[in-house]
């Protein structure tokens, strides 16, 4: 059997990489870029450490901002517009996975107007014609989206998020700069990294895990343990190390797939507007245990990339409920809830089981599951 590894064309990292996208944007004869980044970026000035270099380079561009934290069709609708309008020939998103994936969606549309209805790309959709060329610069240090074959788009009539996979799609250029995520909130921080965590981990133990995808989910847990608190309390070593750990972490599950935390992850961003990565942090270490009887001996290796010592002399069963420990303890330091008593109403359990168990990631789940089995895990998450 073969397997298909898809990444970026270029990738920069490390401290002053958003000097490249000059650099770039000439080298590739671009004319103009559509930038799509969210309004609290442009408010707080991020966006502008990119728009002050493409003014300075005389580079044009228009601005696009109608992108909501958990972006929606509607988003994704005005941005087609704002990009015909604006008469781009490339898109400079700049955000978390908001902004990237309203860009990927974008780009998807403007080079196959025959899904121009958005819910056409739920799923694997069979475009043929590559996105519109995307520069991607994440502001977050955790949703990989720069590196990615994956955006998600919120359907507001149904309730529920729509988990998009096309090969087109991802960005030819990804800026991995930790100088733009140096703005981010302890929150925010906490989040984020927390959804690389379950990136990396879900993508470890996933059906379609082999042993490519395993060296960079490995490397990437290692990485977010080591860096993640740092990061929360804004060291320069914890988010240069965080930029990177959660982009090794794309490069890996964005090729295998995920599993059902990001399947019961999902329907609360799209019914509560629940942060995604407290979300994921919150419902990781309850999946991990459920998951461990289908894991061989995974979380030996995933305990010992969190730091855990002395996993040779442990049982199975001793090693398994060290990394779900270790999961827990890295959750509680940075501040994430430990439960969803605060988020989920009783009265939606039923609706949130189906939705995630229909959610594009469940089938790559280590465990087959079914509607009543998840139902009982969010009950017991609350």
């Amino acid at each position: 059997m073969s397997q298909r590894f898809v990444l970026n064309e270029t990738s920069y990292h490390g401290s002053g990489a958003i000097a490249n996208i000059v650099t770039e944007a000439k080298a590739r004869g671009f004319k103009k870029a559509l930038v799509c980044s969210d309004p609290s970026l442009v408010k707080f000035g991020v966006s502008q450490k990119v728009t002050d270099l493409l003014d300075k380079a005389g580079l044009a561009y228009a601005m696009f901002t109608e992108i909501k934290p958990n972006p929606t069709i509607e988003n994704v609708q005005a941005g087609v517009d704002a990009f015909k309008k604006a008469g781009a020939d490339y898109l400079i998103a700049i955000g978390g996975g908001s902004s990237m994936d309203t860009a990927k969606a974008i780009g998807i549309i403007i080079n196959n107007p025959d899904f121009a209805d958005v819910r056409s790309l739920e799923g694997v959709a069979p475009t043929k014609n590559k996105s519109v060329p995307i520069i991607a610069v994440p502001t977050t240090a955790g949703t990989a989206a720069e590196v990615t074959i994956n955006y998600v788009i919120t359907d507001v009539q149904k309730n529920r998020k729509m988990v998009c996979v096309d090969v087109h799609d991802i960005p030819v250029v990804a800026v991995v700069d930790p100088d733009m995520m140096s703005s981010m909130p302890k929150g925010l921080t906490a989040a984020t990294g927390m959804d690389a965590l379950t990136h990396a981990i879900e993508g470890y133990i996933t059906k379609g895990a082999w042993e490519l995808s395993d060296m960079f989910h490995l490397k990437a847990i290692e990485i977010i343990a080591r860096s993640l608190r740092g990061a929360v309390d804004n060291t320069p070593e914890g988010r240069t190390d965080m930029a990177l750990g959660q982009y090794v972490a794309g490069m890996g599950f964005s090729n295998v797939g995920l599993g059902i935390v990001h399947s019961m992850a999902h329907p609360l961003g799209a019914l509560y507007d629940t942060p995604h990565g407290v979300a994921n942090a919150i419902i990781l270490p309850t999946v991990m245990e459920y998951n461990a009887p289908c894991t061989g001996d995974k979380y030996k290796y995933i305990a010992q990339a969190m730091g855990v010592k002395g996993t040779e002399n442990m049982t199975q069963d001793e090693y398994r409920k060290a990394a779900i420990d270790a999961v827990k303890q890295l959750s509680k330091d940075v501040g994430i809830p430990a439960d969803l008593k605060e988020i989920v109403k009783p009265e939606d359990v039923q609706f949130l089981a189906e939705s995630a168990y229909a959610d594009a990631c469940r089938p790559g789940n280590p465990r087959d599951t079914s509607v009543e089995e998840i139902k009982a895990l969010y009950l017991s998450l609350m």
